[in-house]
């Protein structure tokens, strides 16, 4: 038997709801895992709420309860309650800020550091006990996603001085046809004829890989790629761009920039005395890396592909030669 929806739930679609129950499924498990259900964290004498306030504590001087009661979002009686609590136990001391004499500072006694130290070691512990039975590559991965999770979650980008510019390698070109045939679909309405082109570069880059004259950049945070571009020769004088494309959720960071910059690098060290590489007019954030980079635009051409009118462009660059 059904139940009607509460009528302080909006109707949601088929998507929404399929992911909700995603996330919630998620939850309950995860919440069992980690043991936030017992009574009490880690065999402490505290619950979890306590276990994070005594964090909290541990990492910051003087730290008022309205602050924190304001960060982590709990109740004021609740917290207040708590605070009393690491007092009469002798956990923190309490002191009139000079600012605000109605505000007190909270520190940590020698007890309640050592408290905290040993609810600290019991956490590493527990965590390590659940990451070491997995192997190298899946830890990888469960950090790189709990990552991405947290990024997405709180709308921060990545930061681009943690991103890595790295070699391919086996894996990666798979993905570069997916994020390459998944994003300019949702952009701009390219149909799977461009993934199909896709898919054929980097069959032939990976065939007739020549590793003195030829190079593919991955743009990598924390195990998660961002980014790739390829350059790959055309001839003894001449050097192509390929591919270069930065995952939407990294835009902004300047990613596409330092692809390219690699590549102009990379070509001048190796002798070419030209870069060249293909574009479409209406990829202008592209276009603006490539006209900054020093790249000029040589040739147009109307054509019909991917299922649209576009007009594609050839930009060229020339290098100095050898580098000295």
């Amino acid at each position: 038997m059904s139940h009607p929806a509460s009528p302080d739930t909006p109707p949601a679609s088929d998507a929404l709801a399929s992911e909700v129950a995603a996330v919630r499924h998620f939850n309950r498990r995860y919440t069992r895992t980690i043991g936030v259900l017992d009574q009490h964290l880690l065999a402490s004498p505290y619950s979890l709420t306590e276990a994070r306030v005594l964090f909290e504590l541990a990492h910051r001087d003087n730290l008022t309860a309205k602050t924190l009661g304001a960060e982590l979002a709990i109740d004021a009686g609740y917290l207040s309650r708590i605070v009393q609590r690491f007092a009469d136990e002798d956990l923190i001391t309490r002191t009139p800020l000079a600012s605000d004499r109605r505000q007190h500072g909270m520190v940590l006694t020698a007890r309640g550091r050592a408290a905290y130290d040993v609810l600290d070691g019991r956490s590493r512990a527990a965590v390590s006990a659940l990451l070491e039975p997995l192997p190298p590559a899946a830890r990888a991965r469960l950090v790189a996603a709990m990552g991405h999770v947290d990024r997405i979650l709180n709308n921060e980008k990545p930061d681009a001085g943690n991103v890595v510019l790295r070699p391919h390698r086996p894996g990666d070109m798979g993905w570069v046809v997916q994020l390459n045939g998944e994003s300019y679909a949702r952009e701009y309405g390219w149909d799977i004829s461009y993934e199909a082109l896709c898919a054929e570069i980097v069959a032939s880059f990976v065939k007739n890989f020549d590793p003195a004259h030829e190079h593919c950049w991955i743009a990598e945070l924390d195990g998660e790629r961002l980014g790739a571009v390829f350059v790959v020769r055309q001839s003894d004088e001449v050097a192509k761009l390929r591919l270069l494309l930065v995952d939407p959720a990294a835009r902004g960071l300047g990613l596409g920039k330092r692809l390219v910059e690699e590549c102009i690098g990379f070509a001048r060290a190796r002798g070419y005395r030209k870069m060249t590489l293909w574009t479409q007019d209406i990829l202008l954030a592209a276009r603006r890396i490539y006209s900054d980079a020093g790249f000029v635009r040589v040739g147009v051409e109307p054509h019909h592909s991917f299922g649209h009118d576009l007009v594609g462009e050839t930009w060229e660059l020339a290098l100095s030669g050898r580098e000295p």
